[in-house]
């Protein structure tokens, strides 16, 4: 099912009219989004705005992110909770499960979680020494608070989402933060997804999607973009308009290449 049905934009107070994002040629031209798939793949050349209206849906739906400060306290969103005050929500189904996660946080995302086990693992050796001679169960209780993160830690992720490679550890942490029924919000996936990961992420979107949740994903990937009934909105000239799979330029492009790629190499 798809949680949230659309999106209508109230008028902008005019003192704000002459700031990024309201500045924006794709803001100016937004009056209304309607979602009509469980996912929905915003698409467009960089620059054209996906991410900006990405960023204010999760401002607007107060998104839980993964790997950076809250939406509502996070600098990076400032103008994006301006926007975000205009967007009017109409649901099928309120939910609050689900994530918003842009490329780069997941990378600060594992390092984070890398420095975590390794304050913990400290921590515990601490106590391991300032209870030296004193009974195994007082030891055991200090340490208890430490070992249930740790033991949780690699419950959800194994070893570190840092002994893996970049796409084996982004669909580790993807596929550990899931939750049915949720809303899901991601820009750029494929930054850490080799073309064969890209398909392991389609398969796990398949079965989530299974789950009755929900996914609006801004991608450049003519593979994820391949997605079975996905609703495709492509950002273009100021304006976004649904298109089908096979107009976007984005495969055209691709195809042409992978076809003959001397004739665009020749050229360069």
């Amino acid at each position: 099912m798809f949680h949230l049905r659309s999106i209508s934009v109230r008028e902008f107070n005019p003192h704000d009219t002459n700031s990024f994002p309201f500045s924006l040629e794709i803001v100016k031209s937004l009056r209304e989004l309607q979602f009509t798939a469980p996912v929905t793949f915003l698409v467009g050349e960089n620059g054209s705005g996906k991410s900006t209206i990405l960023e204010a849906i999760a401002c607007a739906v107060e998104s839980i992110t993964v790997g950076s400060e809250s939406v509502r306290t996070d600098p990076s969103l400032a103008p994006l909770r301006k926007l975000a005050q205009s967007f009017r929500l109409s649901w099928t189904k309120r939910t609050r499960r689900g994530f918003f996660l842009r490329a780069e946080d997941f990378f600060g995302y594992a390092r984070s979680l890398r420095q975590t086990r390794e304050e913990f693992q400290q921590d515990l050796q601490s106590i391991k020494e300032e209870y030296k001679g004193r009974s195994r169960y007082a030891e055991a209780l200090a340490s208890m608070p430490y070992q249930g993160q740790l033991a949780d830690m690699q419950r959800r992720y194994g070893e570190g989402l840092d002994q893996y490679s970049h796409g084996e550890s982004f669909l580790a942490l993807f596929q550990s933060r899931f939750v049915p029924d949720g809303l899901y919000l991601l820009d750029e996936p494929e930054a850490a997804l080799s073309p064969m990961r890209q398909l392991t992420f389609l398969a796990a979107l398949k079965q989530m999607v299974l789950e009755n949740s929900q996914f609006i994903i801004a991608t450049h990937s003519p593979i994820i973009l391949a997605f079975r009934e996905a609703q495709i909105l492509q950002f273009t000239n100021g304006t976004i308009h649904e298109v089908k799979y096979n107009q976007l330029e984005h495969v055209q492009l691709t195809r042409d290449f992978l076809n003959n790629p001397d004739s665009f190499m020749r050229h360069l």
